[in-house]
């Protein structure tokens, strides 16, 4: 697995935080199914759902 990692241009943990955040955009930020998919606490897929309700708000508020 080392040799795996070494060759990523990202470290292995930002990889998984990339991996939360999508699951979190592909699944409409739920943290109950966060916590359950990557055994997250209750804080931290609370964190990452707010990341994403976040990223989204301030999405829809840009003028096209």
């Amino acid at each position: 697995m080392d040799k795996l990692v070494k060759q990523l241009p990202v470290g292995i943990d930002r990889l998984r935080q990339d991996r939360i955040l999508e699951e979190a955009l592909a699944n409409g930020a739920d943290p109950l199914h966060l916590a359950h998919v990557f055994s997250l606490g209750a804080k931290t897929s609370l964190r990452y759902t707010c990341a994403v309700a976040t990223s989204a708000a301030e999405q829809d508020s840009r003028p096209r």
